[in-house]
């Protein structure tokens, strides 16, 4: 069984593994310049742990096997984009969705878990990242446009709006 559940400062030991594991299988898939020196640091993670917007993907067997950022309202980084958003509704967030590679389905079963919490859902990836982009469009993401992260680095912004027909 699978579960998801906000992240604890003692998950730390866990959670790190993850992100190493994703930086290592986004190099193998052509994808070295996303996650570089580290990032996310512990620190990232502690921030968002203490924020209340981490969470971790475990499994009944194996235990934490991915974890992700999730959090409901502005997210400065999408107040510009090159491009256009769906709509400017409350939206929600995914950042720094990683996996450990031994479980199939992590990013439909984060994407799952954040339309249960709302119907209106921002995402974004590195242009790099093949895999990724894959799963947002196979899920039904809409490509968006271009925004830039705090470091000035473009990323491929991706919206669904499940509430878009109305």
């Amino acid at each position: 069984m699978i579960t998801i559940r906000l992240s604890q400062t003692d998950d730390l030991k866990d959670i790190m593994p993850i992100y190493d594991s994703a930086r290592a299988f986004m190099t193998r898939t052509g994808n070295p310049n996303q996650w570089i020196n580290g990032y996310p640091t512990e620190k990232d993670i502690l921030s968002d742990i203490n924020s209340h917007c981490h969470y971790v993907i475990e499994h009944s067997i194996d235990g934490i096997v991915g974890a992700f950022m999730f959090s409901i309202g502005n997210d400065p980084t999408y107040d510009v984009i090159e491009g256009s958003w769906l709509n400017d509704d409350e939206y929600g967030v995914i950042h720094r969705l990683a996996s450990n590679g031994k479980h199939r389905g992590i990013a439909d079963l984060c994407f799952d878990f954040c339309f249960s919490l709302i119907d209106n859902i921002r995402v974004d990836t590195h242009q790099e990242n093949k895999v990724m982009q894959m799963g947002i469009l196979r899920y039904g993401f809409i490509h968006c446009g271009t925004i830039y992260c705090h470091n000035g680095t473009p990323r491929l912004a991706f919206q669904l709006s499940k509430h878009q027909e109305k």
